[in-house]
């Protein structure tokens, strides 16, 4: 579990083709400092386990599957990435929960400059709309964003100097493509609508409901 507060930038060290995936070098000099073999670290919102590390460097596996449904098969050696270590017991809440889990991708449409932020356009691909809402978070290249508006087939955030210069987010230009991982609440929310009609007697169903009803879900 993470929680889209970016920890630093790393660099792609090396890509090597293990035929049907790859292997990733990502270089570190924050994380590297409190990490062992095992442990979940988030690339571009994409949560990968380290297989090995050095004194400032990780290597991770990437499947077949995570190349095909995430922007991660796109990277070259010299790349930025954004980098975040897993949730421990007791660490603040900065963003929101982020499970490391990309819905899609999506492409840049623009940037834009509004004050000192950055405002910046996304498509909206079909399978994420159900999920984005404005002043709802999505996690956007394992960024902690707020929608600020959504219309049919796009959304748009508006982004902080420091989150700006502190991230990848920096790098990118129309036609980029990210990785959208959209509110895990949301999710859960709208397959319970989906569902809202199937009878059921569950005391814990009815009280969730109840839940969602005083709090405006439904």
């Amino acid at each position: 579990m993470f929680t889209g507060i970016i920890k630093e930038t790393g660099i792609i060290k090396k890509i090597t083709d293990k035929v049907q995936d790859i292997e990733f070098e990502v270089s570190s000099s924050v994380l590297i400092k409190d990490i062992k073999t095992g442990d979940s670290i988030a690339i571009n919102g994409v949560c990968l386990t380290v297989k090995s590390f050095d004194r400032d460097s990780f290597i991770f596996d990437v499947s077949s599957n995570t190349l095909a449904h995430t922007n991660l098969g796109e990277l070259k050696t010299g790349d930025r990435v954004n980098l975040e270590d897993s949730l421990a017991p007791g660490d603040k809440l900065g963003g929101h929960f982020v499970s490391g889990h990309i819905d899609c991708t999506a492409r840049i449409t623009s940037i834009g400059k509004t004050g000192r932020a950055y405002e910046i356009t996304f498509e909206l691909p079909p399978e994420a709309a159900p999920f984005i809402a404005e002043r709802g978070s999505v996690a956007v290249d394992g960024i902690s964003l707020t929608v600020t508006e959504a219309a049919r087939d796009s959304f748009k955030v508006v982004i902080i100097p420091y989150t700006f210069e502190n991230t990848i987010i920096r790098s990118k230009n129309a036609g980029s493509s990210v990785n959208i991982e959209v509110d895990m609440l949301a999710r859960y929310i709208a397959n319970y609508l989906n569902n809202k009609n199937q009878k059921t007697s569950s005391e814990k169903d009815r009280i969730l409901k109840e839940k969602l009803e005083k709090h405006g879900f439904i």
